[in-house]
């Protein structure tokens, strides 16, 4: 069985779970080296992890009213938040800097969001099931995640935190979404990931079977990802984008 994940963290990778654990530092180096030889953009990078809502929330601003790309925009953010979850992780701060986090691209979101629907519109189609499982009330990522779906145009069916495997199914059979995004911050949503997979593939339901099955979250490694079940694993949100992009319009997306 392929296993497939989704949902979203605050590091970067989005990888197979037969891909080797280096090729997750290897993208995460590549994301942030997009923007090393601009002034401006490490500026912004570096309010981000600073938590410096406001000098973020004026040069988002300022950059907009000199053209910038907004998903360039997006793409530094996302940077700021790796940063922000490599500071977590060395408990340079504390979850209350990873919901800051947090509500610091929600902000950035409201604004940049109009500018890229309007430009994307129409150019992404597809259906994504999201959810954090039983036992873990984490969303920031997860919401995160939807967010920037949202914007690229895709049709977001979020359940909230705390899902139940029984639920996942239901809407799994009700949306046939054409991928499933399970997310977890806690090493024991583990379990909750492994039990909603296996209750989606014990179905006999070839079409459900079919359905790619992501899992997010800052924890997680290649090893998790096989003991779940899932087909893919990811740190952070922009590479659940560019994932589900991937496999809704290339034939061998699994095999990425």
């Amino acid at each position: 069985m392929n296993g497939r994940l989704a949902g979203a963290g605050l590091s970067s990778a989005a990888i197979t779970c037969a891909s080797p654990p280096k090729l997750a530092s290897r993208r995460a180096a590549e994301m942030s080296d997009s923007a090393t030889h601009d002034p401006q953009r490490l500026t912004f990078i570096a309010h981000v992890a600073d938590l410096d809502e406001l000098e973020v929330l004026a040069l988002v601003e300022k950059r907009i009213a000199q053209g910038d790309n907004p998903l360039a925009i997006i793409e530094d953010c996302q940077e700021g938040l790796r940063q922000v979850g490599e500071r977590y992780e060395r408990q340079e701060y504390y979850l209350s800097g990873l919901i800051m986090a947090g509500e610091i691209f929600r902000e950035v979101m409201e604004i940049v969001q109009p500018i890229i629907q309007e430009t994307y519109t129409g150019k992404e189609t597809g259906t994504i099931l999201l959810g954090t499982v039983r036992g873990d009330i984490h969303d920031i990522g997860k919401n995160n995640l939807s967010m920037l779906l949202t914007c690229y145009g895709f049709s977001v069916h979020d359940l909230g935190v705390d899902v139940p495997p029984s639920e996942f199914l239901l809407q799994a059979v009700q949306v046939r979404p054409d991928v499933i995004g399970l997310s977890g911050l806690l090493t024991t949503s583990y379990d909750a990931m492994k039990e909603t997979i296996d209750l989606i593939h014990m179905t006999g339901d070839a079409e459900l079977h079919a359905i790619p099955i992501i899992i997010g979250g800052n924890q997680l490694t290649e090893q998790v990802c096989r003991y779940v079940g899932a087909d893919y694993w990811l740190n952070d949100a922009m590479s659940g984008v560019r994932l589900c992009q991937k496999l809704l319009h290339s034939p061998s997306a699994t095999h990425l």
